[in-house]
């Protein structure tokens, strides 16, 4: 098993990580790491399910697994519990070469779990245990520093947000990356039944939003988000979501592809179309093809050609996401990726 820094009255033990070497072009990730609980079968509620497979989960870990098999150098930082699925999970870091020398053990709480219900239209229904999880007792005096300072993009989501200590670690985590000239990404990856409630959900969203340098939202974000405003419309998305500092947001549409706003332009590319078994994860598919290509070349959404061809081999990591089951066993290699466009007619 990986070897880990531990907490919660646990002893410290010596790092063995799975470490990516390109530091240059490093994505940290920050957030949650759970285990899903998915149906053997598909298209049946959690009590009609005749047994569950085991999958690792959470959106940060899987945007970091993700970049790690296209090539990308990423780590990631969070706390699970200090039981068999936490160190199950840190391995399946370690073996797909992220960094997880940022991971934290809790011995007074489990690691994270989710039943998660793929419906038969491959959409899926959760339901969470975490009363609290570890993820939700990350303390600031656990964070990498080092690890943070050396981000080239520092990535994470909301549910980190919901709980405190987590939350005042996250904020801390973005400040430090900031200052060590990190570019900010953000997925708030909406779970409304983790908040107390719809207000405090699109509170706390909204609390970081103005901080990020690129964001990634969907349809229904938007309409969230925005108090039920039509997410199709261009204005709606420039004047309430589009902030002075944001260098890019992106509007993912599923299979229809995606929609880019900058500054200096916008626009649509077209996604790809696949039969979908399983969504979970294409999201962060998504993200871990545009964040891969920032990564090793940052000024490139300054450029709307270089940024569309990186949004649609963006589009392309989402669709073979969804074409099997699982989040971290569908992400794609490159190589698959770069198959794939190959297929596309002009």
């Amino acid at each position: 098993m990986a070897e880990i820094p531990s907490s919660g009255n646990c002893e410290d033990l010596p790092q063995n990580t799975g470490a990516a070497d390109n530091n240059s072009s490093l994505v940290v990730c920050f957030g949650e790491m759970l285990i899903d609980f998915v149906p053997t079968v598909g298209g049946v509620s959690l009590a009609e399910a005749p047994a569950f497979k085991k999958a690792p989960g959470g959106a940060p870990a899987n945007v970091a697994v993700g970049i790690s098999r296209l090539g990308g150098s990423s780590a990631f930082i969070g706390k699970v519990g200090d039981d068999e699925f936490g160190h199950m999970l840190a391995d399946i870091l370690k073996q797909n070469n992220v960094n997880n020398s940022g991971m934290r053990f809790d011995c007074s709480a489990r690691t994270a779990l989710a039943f998660v219900t793929l419906r038969a239209d491959g959409e899926r229904e959760f339901l969470f245990f975490r009363n609290p999880s570890a993820d939700m007792l990350f303390h600031e005096s656990e964070l990498d520093l080092k690890l943070l300072e050396q981000a080239k993009i520092f990535h994470y989501g909301s549910i980190s947000l919901i709980e405190e200590p987590c939350r005042s670690t996250h904020l801390a985590a973005m400040t430090i990356a900031k200052k060590a000239g990190s570019l900010l990404s953000y997925d708030p990856n909406l779970r409304l039944k983790l908040w107390p409630s719809p207000e405090a959900a699109r509170k706390g969203i909204m609390s970081v939003w103005d901080k990020a340098d690129i964001i990634k939202i969907s349809e229904d974000e938007i309409t969230f988000l925005t108090g039920g405003d039509d997410p199709y419309d261009d204005n709606v998305v420039l004047k309430k979501l589009f902030h002075p500092n944001l260098k890019l947001l992106l509007v993912t549409e599923g299979s229809e592809g995606c929609r880019y706003y900058t500054k200096k332009f916008r626009g649509r590319v077209t996604g790809v179309k696949v039969k979908a078994v399983d969504t979970t994860g294409a999201g962060d598919a998504f993200v871990s093809g545009i964040l891969s290509n920032i990564a090793s070349d940052i000024s490139l959404y300054q450029d709307e050609k270089r940024l569309r061809e990186a949004l649609a081999f963006a589009n392309a990591c989402g669709a073979l996401t969804v074409s099997e089951r699982g989040a971290i066993p569908a992400l794609p290699t490159r190589e698959a990726v770069l198959k794939n466009l190959q297929n596309i007619p002009e």
